[in-house]
């Protein structure tokens, strides 16, 4: 049995103009999904342990300790910039109230989960372009297939083949980018979200633990 296959440069030619753009779509999808897990591979997000740890030194009243120990961790480690933030209010020998150690752990924590969302709004964009562009494809396919249509003397499959794989095409490479974008951001939002769970257990915690009356 004799089966006819399309290379991807094949697939590409017959999809036409708005293949361009698909083709940048998918390369950003790609690389934005690849950098984020990298980046998230490089800092370690788990902070249990260095919350266990980081407590051990305040109930010591070692925060002099504990500000050096998390300060060797801030450079792989996000929830130890957190907790960091935390003991160097404490470090400074003032009466530290709940409200002042709150304060200090949101503005470190945000400037932390903002760090780890860069390049959400992008894949969400992806996500939505992607099959908006597809079916733009699909329009303008089944535009040439209709006017190829009109100017033939003889109607046949043949002629109107190359609009209909036009908009074919175009509508599976839009929906394949939109799937890979989208999964990608549901996955880094789910790391985002449990890393920004976890840290606000831990600070609860230490908060409670290293505070006094309130201001």
């Amino acid at each position: 049995m004799v089966t006819d296959t399309f290379s991807l440069m094949e697939l590409f030619r017959l999809g036409g103009v708005v293949m361009w753009p698909l083709l940048f779509f998918s390369i950003a999808a790609v690389a934005i999904s690849i950098e984020r897990a990298v980046y998230y591979f490089y800092h370690d997000l788990n902070i249990d342990k260095i919350a266990l740890k980081t407590s051990e030194y305040a109930g010591k009243n070692d925060y002099s300790g504990a500000s050096e120990y998390l300060s060797g961790l801030t450079k792989k480690n996000m929830g130890a910039r957190i907790l960091l933030a935390l003991i160097q209010q404490k470090k400074e020998g003032k009466p530290l109230s709940e409200y002042r150690a709150e304060k200090a752990a949101e503005t470190e924590a945000a400037k932390c989960i903002g760090s780890l969302e860069n390049g959400f709004n992008f894949l969400t964009a992806l996500g939505s372009l992607s099959p908006l562009t597809g079916f733009l494809g699909t329009v303008t396919g089944m535009i040439g297939a209709f006017r190829s249509i009109a100017e033939a003397t003889e109607v046949n499959a043949q002629i109107v083949a190359n609009g209909i794989y036009e908009a074919l095409i175009t509508t599976v490479f839009g929906l394949v980018i939109a799937i890979i974008a989208m999964i990608s951001h549901s996955i880094f939002s789910h790391i985002v979200d449990r890393f920004a769970s976890s840290v606000e257990g831990a600070c609860s915690d230490l908060i409670t633990q290293i505070s006094g009356p309130s201001e």
